[in-house]
């Protein structure tokens, strides 16, 4: 159990040392979390409207933080280019983000051309109808999401790795409300990058 919580520590903060250096995406990151731990709650009394929640808003606010904001240049203070960065990403690194991103985008799509799903759902015939069932599709993709990368991370690394790995992004919603609770002040007061970052 020491060596799960170590583990855990060091992703943690190699993903906040790696890739949290830009305010504007540390604030985003709480919005995401906030916004993360509303959609946990709403699990319980409507998954479907929870996911929805977690993609439009959560995952949304997220990823634009590191795709648009966090500097992709050589990090002088950990001393790694973007490029090693990218290469020793435990879970989703920007590529892989990409991939995932787009098939979230395009799944309402697949539906509108395919209201069944190819057979998977009943077809809606209402606007709310159809938007819970692109939910139901998009809850569906973050858990496939979760369980891909934690059992590859199995069998690339070790079981151990995946379920840390996978025990951080559960978690993170919280570690990153402690984290960031106070990038908006210093976003408000002009900082842009946080000097702190470090390892």
């Amino acid at each position: 159990m020491k060596n799960f919580l170590q583990m855990l520590h060091v992703q943690r903060m190699d993903d906040h040392r790696y890739y949290h250096h830009s305010r504007i995406n540390q604030s985003l990151h709480l919005l995401s979390a906030v916004t993360f731990v509303c959609a946990y709650v709403l699990m319980f009394s409507d998954p479907v409207m929870a996911a929805l929640l977690g993609w439009l808003i959560a995952m949304t606010s997220r990823q634009i933080g590191h795709f648009f904001f966090e500097p992709k240049g050589y990090d002088t203070v950990n001393q790694a280019t973007h490029e090693h960065k990218e290469d020793i990403k435990v879970g989703y690194n920007l590529r892989r983000k990409v991939v995932l991103q787009s098939i979230w985008a395009l799944s309402p799509v697949v539906l509108y051309i395919e209201p069944s799903l190819f057979g998977l759902m009943e077809p809606s015939t209402t606007l709310e109808g159809f938007v819970r069932q692109v939910g139901a599709v998009w809850l569906a993709l973050g858990i496939g999401g979760l369980l891909f990368r934690t059992i590859h991370l199995m069998f690339l690394q070790d079981v151990q790795t995946g379920l840390v790995w996978m025990t951080k992004i559960l978690t993170d919603p919280f570690h990153d409300i402690m984290l960031y609770y106070k990038a908006p002040l210093h976003l408000l007061r002009g900082e842009l990058i946080d000097p702190h970052v470090k390892a």
